[in-house]
């Protein structure tokens, strides 16, 4: 049960970082003018994606022990969510990352901006998948026992 626990709380921290990253840290950096955005932007981001990968591999990996332990297949099912951020980041949010970097902040302009604004609507997605996959754990966690 101590896996299950701890791909629940892994998480529950993927979820909040990447919430906050939506809610307070993302809309705040567009305040700011595009150059500066982009400028905040890039050290954020490489901070938040080792971050957040470490926590979608680990939690992944807990919720797989968990499932491995238990044979309940919502623990396994909270770990693929949670890891289907590393495919979904490749694929989906990569290109509009890679843009972003190539991206100068004294070059920066209106397409910097809706690049800026289209990285914060992909990010979501990963602010619902970690969502989910907390969910997922919680559902698992309280069922033990039964």
């Amino acid at each position: 049960m101590i896996w299950g626990l701890l791909a629940m709380v892994t998480a529950a921290a993927f979820a909040g970082a990447a919430i906050y990253i939506n809610i307070a840290e993302h809309p705040a950096r567009l305040g700011l003018p595009v150059g500066a955005s982009l400028a905040q932007w890039k050290p954020s981001y490489a901070r938040g994606f080792a971050m957040q990968a470490s926590l979608a591999v680990l939690g992944g990996v807990l919720g797989a022990l968990a499932w491995w332990e238990t044979r309940d297949g919502l623990w396994l099912a909270g770990a693929l969510v949670l890891t289907s951020n590393w495919p979904y980041t490749l694929l989906g949010i990569m290109p509009t990352n890679r843009r972003l970097i190539a991206t100068t902040p004294d070059s920066a302009e209106a397409g910097a901006r809706a690049l800026l604004e289209r990285w914060g609507r992909l990010h979501a997605v990963r602010s619902v998948l970690g969502a989910i996959a907390t969910a997922l754990f919680l559902v698992a966690a309280l069922r033990v026992g039964r």
